[in-house]
């Protein structure tokens, strides 16, 4: 067995330094791969049993390992000119699928709009997941990939958004004479409007009137001027003390035509010495716009800005970790499975549980290092040369044990 564990030797010591070569060709080649981690072959020793006076060569194991996880294995972060383009800055991963709906780890965050769907990919058709805010906070599952949608982009083109609340601020005159009986389009102190939206994001005039009833006691009404006659659609009471300041929490409540139900609160209001100045606080709601920008936080919410410069925060990316980075299985398109030695995935939002942060209009390079990787492949070179000598000179000693017969 001596000689021929010297061939099988041999040759285990060529697949080895073979293998390794082929690492580092990956490596050589997704230099400029986004988001790409650099491999490594890692050697084992295979010995066999030998005994006293007898020895058999044994054979070398190779075990590829990635260099994911951990801050010196993060790639360098170069900016962008695409508001998509999205990096993460800690040990995060960006949760993707593939066409088939299957999903996956990465961190190549080189995403753009999808010309069909509308949905971010990345350049390997990776479609990155988030959770929709449409209906407020998300609920997050902390070790799955429930509740995840695609982030998709034209979604948000012409979105238009309903009134619900409103705030008025300013003050109300104390020395305007008082008006008997209730304000109304034909009866009030003083007037005004606002201007909200209905569920198809069209503009509805709504007149405000306010009537001083007494010392420190006012009257407001809603009204709807689109009809004939302009119909009361709500009415209340705002009552202050001798310094002027509210005493209550007067809303003017009321469904807007064709649209969501509506607060205007007018706590804010005063009633002090000056100019009638009610003016808007804050009402919510917008008419149609199209999309001009996208903003993504380092909290991973996307915001969508329109044209008539109201921002909505559409979605928000999560981010995901595992134990042991370095034990995830690599899959084509620069993504990563979770495995037995890598342990569960854990989900969560960016900036929170050491997970990272993203960075917009940035890419993570890949962490290889030319240099090293030329080092290496002479070093192979080197390598498999040498057990090529291994194997031939066992070939000749085999053949001269044979040729001892002759």
């Amino acid at each position: 067995m001596g000689l021929y564990g010297v061939l099988n030797a041999g040759v285990s010591g060529m697949n080895a330094q073979s293998n390794r070569l082929s690492v580092v060709a990956d490596n050589i080649q997704n230099q400029n791969t986004t988001g790409y981690k650099r491999g490594s072959a890692q050697f084992s020793s295979m010995l066999i049993d030998s005994s006293a006076g007898s020895y058999n060569a044994g054979s070398v194991n190779t075990v590829t390992r990635y260099q994911v996880g951990g801050p010196n294995n993060q790639g360098t972060l170069a900016a962008t000119t695409s508001s998509t383009d999205l990096a993460v800055s800690g040990e995060g991963f960006f949760l993707v699928t593939d066409r088939g709906g299957t999903p996956h780890l990465t961190r190549a965050g080189n995403f753009v709009p999808d010309g069909q769907t509308g949905n971010l990919v990345n350049a390997a058709g990776m479609t990155l997941m988030g959770y929709s805010l449409a209906n407020g906070d998300p609920k997050v599952s902390l070790n799955s990939y429930d509740g995840l949608v695609p982030v998709n982009m034209a979604s948000l083109n012409m979105k238009a958004t309903p009134s619900r609340t409103g705030t008025l601020q300013g003050n109300l005159p104390s020395e305007v004479p008082v008006v008997a009986g209730a304000p109304s389009p034909t009866n009030f102190s003083k007037a005004s409007s606002v201007t909200i939206y209905d569920n198809l994001g069209r503009p509805v005039k709504i007149d405000l009137y306010f009537a001083k009833n007494a010392t420190g006691t006012w009257q407001a009404a809603a009204y709807d001027p689109s009809t004939a006659p302009p119909t009361q659609l709500s009415a209340t009471t705002l009552s202050f003390d001798s310094f002027g300041k509210e005493t209550g929490t007067p809303k003017l409540t009321f469904t807007v035509p064709n649209g969501q139900p509506f607060a205007l609160d007018l706590t804010p209001l005063s009633q002090v010495a000056g100019d009638f100045t009610v003016e808007n606080k804050g009402i919510d709601g917008n008419k149609p716009s199209a999309v001009t920008d996208t903003e993504i936080a380092a909290d991973g919410t996307v915001y969508a800005h329109y044209d008539d410069g109201s921002r909505f925060a559409a979605y928000r990316i999560p981010l995901a970790t595992v134990a042991s980075p370095n034990n995830l299985t690599p899959r084509a398109g620069n993504v990563y499975d979770i495995s037995a030695a890598s342990g569960s995935v854990k989900t969560g939002f960016p900036t929170l549980g050491g997970r990272g942060t993203i960075k917009q209009g940035q890419l993570e390079q890949s962490n290889v290092d030319l240099g090293n990787e030329l080092a290496d492949m002479i070093a192979s070179q080197t390598g498999y040369g040498a057990n090529s000598k291994v194997f031939q000179t066992g070939t000749e000693m085999l053949e001269t044990l044979v040729n001892l017969k002759r």
